[in-house]
């Protein structure tokens, strides 16, 4: 996991991967015309979209490389997939085009076969979208063992935090340093 490390600290792009805070994870994404519908505000689904770069990121950041986590998980079990088992989300407040918005993303649980995330989409202090998000991974139409290179980072990075905070909670913006 080391050499992972390295190589990371070597990507000249690794800034756009977000950052690491205590608890978990944070993914700065500007609103994009794209992002939003004709009245200017973002689409929904398209949050789905912000929170899912911020676990693939989050993921990067912790050290883990999703080709090679592939490449394990084939040995280990073949036909594997990691699958979204469920999630809920509390839409708050829109966003708007041209609105730079924080995908924060905190591990809540690592369990057996399946992983439990909380995810904010914050403006500013301003809690707009609040998802917990549980992925599974399977083989074969079957839950399977995580992994034990993912479950291990997932782990070292839930410890090396802070606790996520409750569901609800009010999150507070980071400060400039």
């Amino acid at each position: 996991m080391n050499e992972r490390l390295d190589l990371l600290k070597s990507d000249p792009f690794l800034g756009l991967a977000g950052r690491l805070v205590p608890g978990g994870h944070v993914l700065a994404v500007r609103v994009y015309y794209e992002d939003t519908d004709f009245t200017g505000i973002v689409y929904h689904a398209n949050y789905l979209k912000f929170m899912e770069r911020a676990r693939t990121d989050h993921l990067r950041l912790i050290g883990v490389s999703q080709s090679e986590l592939f490449g394990q998980a084939l040995e280990e079990a073949p036909g594997f997939a990691f699958v979204v088992r469920s999630m809920s989300i509390d839409f708050q407040r829109p966003a708007r085009f041209d609105d730079v918005l924080e995908i924060h993303t905190s591990p809540i649980e690592v369990a057996g076969a399946s992983i439990t995330l909380l995810q904010r989409v914050m403006r500013g202090s301003e809690l707009l979208v609040e998802g917990k998000v549980k992925v599974a991974f399977v083989a074969q139409g079957r839950a399977r063992r995580i992994p034990d290179a993912l479950r291990a980072a997932m782990k070292a990075a839930k410890a090396e935090g802070t606790p996520a905070p409750a569901e609800g909670t009010p999150v507070q913006a980071p400060t400039a340093t």
